[in-house]
């Protein structure tokens, strides 16, 4: 684990997955947290889900096959905005692909690279949802040894 210390550059992990409230909870990290000298480590977790739930995965091996590679270029594609993310910035700092269920992928990859803490987005489902659903957030909150920081897109709503 990396040592914890007050003073000195950090390492950051930022959970990201593609979505508009990992997007936001980068930007929030690069204007209100991020200090010169900090390695950011975006970690992105692919989630085949939507794939294994298709009803045609045992029926058309070339579907499947052209899903699963449809899903490979969208996920290249994600790693490459990430990579630009960070070059825009001008941040020391990459993008690693994790595997597994995101929650714990990206818990793992927070302990294998030594991060200081964990930034990471909430897509803010109610009471009802989370305990039902659960979240990637939570997850990582109750299972990381590190402090997490957990970014909410604030509500349009008054």
């Amino acid at each position: 684990m990396a040592k914890q210390t007050s003073e000195g550059p950090k390492k950051v992990l930022i959970a990201m997955d593609g979505s508009e409230n990992a997007e936001y909870a980068f930007n929030w990290y690069m204007n209100f947290c991020h200090k010169g000298g900090n390695h950011v480590v975006l970690c992105h977790v692919a989630d085949y889900k939507g794939l294994v739930h298709t009803p045609v995965m045992s029926l058309d091996s070339t579907l499947v096959m052209r899903m699963i590679s449809e899903e490979e270029n969208r996920i290249k594609l994600l790693l490459a905005k990430f990579t630009e993310m960070i070059k825009r910035s001008m941040v020391d700092g990459q993008v690693i692909r994790a595997v597994g269920e995101p929650g714990e992928a990206v818990v793992r990859t927070a302990k294998e690279q030594e991060v200081d803490y964990i930034v990471t987005g909430s897509r803010g489902l109610g009471t009802l949802r989370r305990t039902f659903l659960g979240s990637t957030s939570d997850y990582i909150l109750h299972h990381s040894h590190i402090p997490v920081m957990i970014v909410q897109v604030p509500s349009t709503d008054h």
